[in-house]
């Protein structure tokens, strides 16, 4: 839970961050945030969310960290990322858990108030996601610094590049290989992998142009310097953590990949279906909501049930966090399944828009987030790398409880001991693993019926069955170690299968976690049972994908016959969610209630209803009124009352006969004008990027639409709206 501080924050200064900027504005005028803004943020602590208060920083939890990241996504990206970055992993982050008393006290305070602006460049054009061989290198030597002879010191060559606030950056943290040839530091010629903090203006340190990444325009850009000398001072944590940066980043990669990253993906998630929900019930075709065609049901089921796990999965994750634990496997989960599933959000919530989410303006709410997604998959770890190697090839032996200890026998340098350690753990790993065959051929027979669970009538199932997936997934693990052996991480798409059932356990049993402490809401079940359904759907399927791929059809016939004793309808006991199911889940979506309100809770919602996403709110609303009054008029021309036939004049006749009142004709016209309002998008004149833009609708205006009028660059010239249709 937040705490007051937490909570004032995001009803104070960061509502009024969203309120400040307009993303129209900052993508595709300034290309930057505006001065003002800048200056927002490191007035009121954004950039020094983490630091401590004792440093003059906000100290606060990584569920608040999420919470600020999440609502600044569903208003703009750019503010969100800048936000993030100084708070994920870089200089404070590492300062915080390694930097030495003098680094904390000197830049600590100086990031807290704004003073500084830090990145942190690891990247390098020859190496990304293999960063352990990044070509970068350092020199340990003497040189003369600041006038002092025979300082000792690293000189430094360097070339990086996607480093986000690069040409701002008034900090670099740089990642380098350390070599000492003259043993200066006492230790071995290549030390290792090694992190110092260098202010931006040391010279010979270069920043290049920047990048533009899908038109998201947060700062980033390449940084390179050769034999640019630094004292070792600068060292992050002094000489003492020389060679260690490798195991200082991992240990820190907990907050970008478990928090910010995340919380990006169920702002989109949050974001698509606060608006593809309104959107649906107040976008008409054939006189029938589009969001009750099953077609496009189909999409808003994905959409809720996707949204609702994700931000279970995100809540449940900062938590552990917060509790002190450094999550590495679940970090690349999350960071890999929310960011992809918030792909999947967002590409739904466009195929339902059609049209209206195509066309690039002011009044779009989503082209930016579906444009932008891919910024997401490709940072702290590539998905397609983070899938196929990381969740399962780190946990596979971090969480195992006796393959690690097999490996570190290996390595004692005492025979005799090495032996007695080794067969201990082997011979404790060969129980474990008949253990784990009764258990998973027991629970599998038996449908885990008699596993004692926590629960109510509704949720028992479901972790009887995340209970049985679990055997089965330590059974299948080992048999995939024992079968492959260290070829099991050339093979890639098995890893990535196995690491595709451990996840969605995890996230099934976030989703659980979220009923229960959302104090079991009878009325969320529609979307806690598509989410959990979902996904042991998608263990069941990744299951088959191993079972179909093993060496050795003998030995993987074995294991489906232990893991899943009984051949069901076509060949599945996990189906995905029916469509009566989906059905229930869209119906949350389409509709204003506290089931809704819980789903998109951190949505930016302006408060000026012209704004597109208010709008879209208020007209959801408005139709909803004027439905009953729609369905007295058709009655009314069923039975031959009304013999208007265009709307204007069904309506004045209505009125005129009684069937409806001049209240519920305003009602009706004010729900026509707010839908106009919606389904209308932005047009601009063929010299497009020298006159303005307008949305084609009457009477409304541009200005009016928009909510302001004093935006730079927004000053009307002349051109004149197209005709309404």
């Amino acid at each position: 839970m937040l705490n007051a501080e937490e909570r004032a924050f995001l009803d104070g200064p960061v509502e009024e961050l969203c309120r400040m900027v307009n993303d129209w504005q900052v993508t595709h005028e300034l290309h930057d945030l505006p001065p003002h803004v800048w200056q927002f943020i490191r007035d009121k602590g954004f950039i020094g969310m983490i630091i401590p208060r004792e440093y003059g920083g906000l100290g606060f939890s990584a569920l608040a960290h999420s919470e600020v990241v999440m609502k600044l996504t569903t208003r703009a990206s750019t503010v969100a990322i800048t936000v993030m970055v100084p708070n994920s992993l870089g200089p404070a982050e590492l300062l915080l858990h390694y930097g030495t008393k003098a680094q904390k006290d000197h830049y600590l305070p100086r990031l807290a108030r704004g003073l500084e602006i830090p990145c942190f460049a690891l990247t390098n054009p020859e190496a990304g996601s293999d960063a352990g061989a990044i070509p970068d290198f350092g020199i340990v030597c003497r040189s003369e610094w600041e006038g002092k002879q025979g300082v000792l010191g690293i000189r430094l060559t360097w070339e990086k590049r996607y480093i986000t606030l690069a040409p701002v950056a008034t900090l670099l943290g740089l990642a380098f290989r350390l070599y000492d040839p003259d043993r200066l530091l006492g230790g071995e010629d290549d030390l290792g992998i090694t992190l110092a903090l260098i202010p931006a203006q040391t010279p010979g340190v270069h920043v290049g142009r920047r990048h533009l990444p899908l038109n998201a325009v947060f700062m980033n850009g390449p940084t390179w310097g050769k034999g640019v000398f630094v004292p070792m001072e600068y060292v992050i944590g002094g000489a003492d953590y020389a060679g260690q940066g490798w195991k200082m980043l991992m240990n820190c990669l907990a907050a970008g990949r478990s928090i910010s990253l995340p919380a990006n993906g169920c702002g989109i998630a949050k974001l698509g279906a606060l608006a593809t929900g309104a959107y649906g019930r107040v976008r008409q075709q054939f006189r029938l909501s589009i969001g009750r065609f099953e077609g496009v049901e189909e999409a808003l089921a994905r959409i809720g049930g996707n949204t609702y796990i994700m931000d279970a999965a995100r809540v449940m994750t900062a938590g552990a966090v917060d509790f002190g634990e450094k999550p590495s496997v679940v970090s690349a989960i999350v960071k890999y399944h929310l960011t992809e599933r918030g792909r999947q959000v967002i590409n739904d919530a466009m195929d339902v828009h059609g049209g209206k989410g195509i066309c690039m303006g002011p009044s779009n709410y989503l082209a930016r987030a579906y444009q932008q997604t891919p910024i997401a998959i490709t940072v702290e770890g590539a998905n397609i790398l983070t899938r196929s190697m990381i969740i399962f090839g780190q946990g596979a032996i971090r969480g195992h409880p006796y393959v690690l200890r097999e490996i570190e026998a290996t390595r004692e340098p005492d025979p005799a001991r090495a032996l007695r350690e080794f067969d201990a753990a082997f011979f404790g790993h060969l129980a474990f693993v008949a253990s784990n065959v009764a258990r998973a051929f027991w629970l599998g027979l038996t449908g885990a019926r008699f596993v004692r669970v926590p629960g109510d009538r509704h949720t028992r199932r479901y972790y009887r069955q995340l209970t049985r997936l679990s055997a089965a997934f330590a059974l299948a693990a080992d048999v995939a170690m024992f079968a492959l052996g260290g070829a099991l991480k050339r093979r890639e798409r098995l890893s990535a299968r196995l690491g595709d059932i451990l996840s969605n356990l995890y996230l099934a049993s976030a989703a659980l976690k979220r009923y229960e402490d959302d104090a079991r809401p009878a009325e969320d079940l529609p979307l806690l049972d598509w989410s959990v359904q979902d996904a042991l759907n998608r263990i069941e399927e990744a299951f088959y994908g191993l079972f179909q791929n093993l060496p050795g059809r003998l030995l993987a016939w074995a294991l489906r016959g232990v893991i899943f004793p009984f051949i069901f309808p076509y060949g599945r006991e996990f189906p995905p969610p029916r469509d009566e199911l989906g059905h229930r889940v869209v119906g949350l979506l389409l509709e204003p209630s506290a089931v809704r309100e819980r789903l998109t809770r951190g949505v930016f919602i302006p408060g000026d209803e012209r704004e597109p996403v208010a709008v879209l709110e208020a007209a959801l609303r408005a139709v909803i009124a004027a439905e009953p009054i729609g369905a007295r008029i058709r009655d009314a021309r069923e039975r031959g009352l009304i013999q208007g036939r265009f709307a204007d004049e069904i309506v004045d006749e209505a009125v005129a006969k009684g069937v409806i009142s001049p209240g519920d004709k305003a009602v009706m016209e004010r729900a026509r004008a707010l839908r106009r309002q919606v389904i209308m998008v932005d047009d601009f004149p063929k010299d497009f990027g020298r006159t303005e833009v307008h949305q084609s609708t009457e009477p409304v205006t541009f200005e009016a639409l928009r909510g302001r009028t004093s935006w730079p660059g927004m000053e009307s010239r002349g051109h004149q709206p197209n005709p309404a249709p």
